[in-house]
């Protein structure tokens, strides 16, 4: 309810100065209350005992009515300011009330009970020295506050009896300015301590939010941020403590940061010392392999043998080469406009799968992606479903509006392409971990055909273009693993934010190819200088959608990726190398 804790501040400050500030108007003013009341009862109390003493006092037993009217009025001449009223027998035994004002006092204004408790006779005794005592009482007449009592003359009977009204209006209304005298008091005692709980959380808060918008400048990556302490109290200490606390993780980021460089430059070198001799090997096999034909049987096992892992290597190599470009964040956009139908047809018919895919997608639904590294990820994703699921595999694309989208066309819209196969799916154990690099889901499995890193490349050339991939299992008897692949269908915006992240860039300017013609960026481990190209190539040559066959998963399973396009060596995991780094 109070989310800032300056609002607390000022709400505690204000609720403590309040019952301060209240509790102590209330006992000043019922202290002084009780003071006047008392002063002015007792005041006029003594005061009408005094004159009933003087006049009701020396009054014959048996008096007229008359006497009693001038005995009451002189006795209201007092300086108390008070009415009177006196109650007699006269000599023919009738009874008489005389007041000094008849208008304003009568004995109807009396309550009975203090007629009844002046009228009772008491037995003397030593505690109780005197028949008749004097009693009052506090009343209200038409909204006005009085004081009403009275007293019995104290000798042979019959005696009069006295009674006295007095208005308390005056005390009232002092009581009443009081009143709002502390009112006042108090309030202005609230306003003084949201005032001090302002002054106060202002001091407070101010080096708490400099702490906190260091805290934000460091979450951010800004590491040098330090804060300016002064003061040996709890917050300078806080303050010192977070300094040192980011000197330490300053310290130890620039030590990891430099080691991790190290390790991608190790790897960068690695991998590029690699390609040369990769590719005098290379050659080298294909010689053998053409002439293994010609080889003595005894020594043809170990040439095939040769032969494939020359090619997995070669793989691994171009695989690294990729990883550390997008660690290293050199991994750049070639944009096109591809229609997604077509680009998914000549993916799988250079490779040989057509007998093994089924594929559900519309034709015309063009988006502007980079063609090369959407069919790295189909090959990944589809090889990963034909070596690990079940065919046939169902592959299909549809569209659907960005959440949050403006409905500004295509920026707006998104592609989403789902992968199935019929395989037993992925253990639950294994589902956060088949995008991870090197990933090997079974231990009792060190050794694949592919690198491991097959769904990790597709995953990374997903997040170049603002997209995700996602894994789950189909529900029961519905399917296999299924793959999801979300990306936007005009990437331009990623594309440009990528280029110019400060956005202080030329416009207009065109991505290129970071390493140039040699056609090497990317996870399709293509050597030629055309990888991208050959995929639209391909897309010309015809439309093969929703071709279906299910009883032709077999041949599938048994195609390479490189035998199926000899124009273009294909990323190994993408033709089914999921054991490790993201596979079952």
């Amino acid at each position: 309810m109070l989310p800032s804790l300056r609002l607390r501040l000022v709400v505690v400050f204000a609720l403590v100065a309040l019952t301060a500030a209240v509790s102590a108007s209330g006992i000043a003013y019922w202290l002084n209350r009780d003071a006047v009341l008392t002063r002015a009862q007792n005041a006029a109390l003594n005061d009408f005992r005094k004159a009933m003493e003087d006049n009701a006092g020396n009054l014959p037993r048996k008096v007229d009515c008359q006497e009693l009217r001038e005995a009451a009025a002189r006795m209201s001449r007092s300086s108390q300011n008070y009415q009177v009223l006196l109650v007699g027998e006269t000599a023919d035994g009738r009874r008489c009330a005389a007041a000094s004002n008849v208008d304003d006092f009568s004995l109807a204004d009396v309550p009975e009970r203090l007629r009844s408790a002046v009228a009772k006779k008491r037995p003397v005794t030593k505690q109780n020295k005197h028949p008749y005592h004097l009693y009052w009482q506090r009343i209200t007449l038409d909204g006005d506050p009085f004081l009403v009592g009275g007293a019995k003359v104290i000798g042979e009977e019959p005696t009069p009896t006295g009674y006295l009204l007095k208005s308390l209006a005056p005390e009232r209304d002092d009581l009443n300015s009081l009143a709002w005298s502390l009112g006042i008091a108090t309030g202005l005692a609230l306003i003084g301590a949201m005032l001090l709980a302002q002054a106060a959380a202002t001091t407070v808060l101010r080096p708490v939010r400099r702490l906190g918008e260091a805290a934000r400048r460091l979450g951010q990556g800004k590491l040098e941020t330090r804060l300016r302490v002064s003061g040996t109290d709890e917050l300078a200490q806080l303050s010192r403590t977070f300094n040192d606390a980011a000197a330490s993780l300053e310290q130890r980021v620039a030590e990891l940061s430099a080691r991790e460089a190290s390790s991608r430059r190790f790897v960068a070198d690695m991998s590029h010392e690699l390609r040369t001799p990769m590719t005098a090997i290379s050659a080298v096999t294909e010689v053998l392999e053409e002439e293994q034909d010609n080889l003595d049987p005894m020594i043809a096992p170990a040439v095939q043998l040769v032969v494939s892992e020359t090619r997995r290597l070669n793989d691994l190599v171009e695989n690294l080469m990729e990883v550390t470009r997008f660690d290293a964040g050199t991994a750049k956009l070639v944009l096109d406009d591809v229609d997604v139908a077509d680009q998914v047809t000549a993916c799988i018919d250079a490779r040989a799968w057509l007998d093994a895919v089924e594929l559900d997608a519309d034709r015309g639904i063009m988006a502007r992606l980079d063609p090369r590294r959407l069919d790295v990820i189909l090959a990944n994703l589809i090889g990963n479903a034909l070596k690990h699921g079940g065919s046939p595999v169902r592959v299909s694309v549809r569209t659907r509006e960005r959440e949050g989208g403006a409905g500004e066309g295509r920026f707006d819209d998104e592609l989403v392409i789902e992968v199935t196969d019929q395989g037993p799916g992925i253990p639950e154990d294994v589902l956060p971990h088949v995008f991870d690099r090197f990933y090997k889901a079974s231990a009792s499995r060190p050794r694949s055909e592919g690198s491991g890193l097959g769904l990790s490349i597709a995953l990374e050339n997903a997040h170049i273009h603002g997209g995700e991939i996602t894994a789950r299992n189909a529900p029961e008897g519905e399917g296999g693993a299924v793959f999801t692949l979300v990306l936007p269908r005009d990437a331009r915006r990623v594309a440009e934010e990528r280029e110019n992240p400060e956005g202080d860039g030329p416009e207009g300017e065109t991505d290129a190819d970071p390493e140039g013609s040699d056609g090497s960026d990317g996870s399709d481990g293509s050597d030629g200088s055309d990888g991208g190209e050959k995929v639209r190539k391909r897309r010309r040559t015809g439309w093969r959608g929703r071709r279906r066959n299910p009883g032709g998963g077999g041949s599938g399973r048994q195609q390479d990726g490189s035998d199926g396009d000899e124009t273009q060596n294909e990323n190994q995991d993408g033709n089914g190398n999921g054991t490790k780094g993201g596979g079952r």
